[in-house]
């Protein structure tokens, strides 16, 4: 952690902080010496983070372009600028092309593709007025490169999502502001999008590296894109998933012996 000592005092902005990935993102920040502000659908759960200080809660509607200006509102209000934004918000939810609605492939683009864009936009217009050279990372997944049946449109937001931090890379990189995309590993525990028992197992087993996330894992990734260890990275897709998205142990031949 001392690596990272340049945290210390840094105010990070973490969407979807009751996730089960954002919990981790949320105590490795905290952990870092950082102020926060969380922002999730619902107000009771972040105030369960007993937030003090510099540090605040709001709950904010991700599919609602004019929410999503009121949370940029008031973190300009209380702070300035932020020095750090992850947007980790993202559903997961899962059906055919043929059977999902027009209405639920917009919500998943409003809250994978379109709140990060209006966040982004926002966020970084007051780092620019404040001369914040700030850190921008947006949760991302080896889905944007790995299609899976039944949960297309999500896929295919991760993959625009990815286009979208290169876009603000190339763009914000005149101001000091740097811009990548992490992609965790598997991490199961979502109330939004749900997974069943045997789901869980099977992808497990095919994980190169034979387990689920941790919220270390994530978190040793956070640190690096959110401090100064990567100055001189921007654009640039930090993948931490055990190899599930390069290959898949769930078809193989028999072992060979070690050589």
């Amino acid at each position: 952690m001392q690596f990272f000592d340049d945290l210390k005092g840094k105010r990070a902005v973490v969407t979807g902080a009751c996730g089960v990935v954002g919990r981790g993102i949320v105590e490795t920040l905290k952990g870092a010496g950082c102020h926060l502000c969380l922002t999730d659908v619902a107000q009771g759960p972040l105030d369960a983070f007993k937030l003090s200080g510099e540090s605040f809660g709001k709950a904010a509607d991700l599919t609602s372009a004019d929410s999503i200006e009121q949370l940029g509102a008031e973190i300009g209000k209380r702070w300035g600028a932020a020095d750090i934004l992850v947007n980790n918000a993202g559903v997961y939810p899962s059906g055919f092309l043929l059977d999902i609605s027009v209405e639920e492939f917009d919500r998943i683009f409003d809250i994978n593709l379109r709140a990060p864009f209006v966040l982004t936009r926002r966020i970084a217009t007051q780092m620019i007025q404040k001369k914040v050279k700030g850190s921008i990372i947006n949760i991302s997944s080896g889905a944007s490169r790995k299609m899976r049946s039944t949960v297309v449109p999500y896929c295919t937001s991760k993959t625009a999502l990815d286009r979208l931090t290169k876009g603000f890379a190339v763009e914000l990189a005149e101001f000091g502001i740097r811009v990548n995309a992490l992609e965790p590993g598997f991490a199961p525990g979502s109330t939004v999008s749900e997974l069943t028992d045997d789901h869980i197992k099977n992808t497990v087993a095919a994980i190169p590296m034979g387990r689920q996330s941790t919220h270390q894992d994530v978190g040793n990734g956070i640190l690096y894109l959110a401090s100064d260890a990567s100055s001189y990275v921007t654009g640039a897709t930090l993948t931490i998933d055990g190899g599930n998205s390069i290959g898949s142990t769930a078809v193989h031949q028999a072992k060979k012996k070690p050589l």
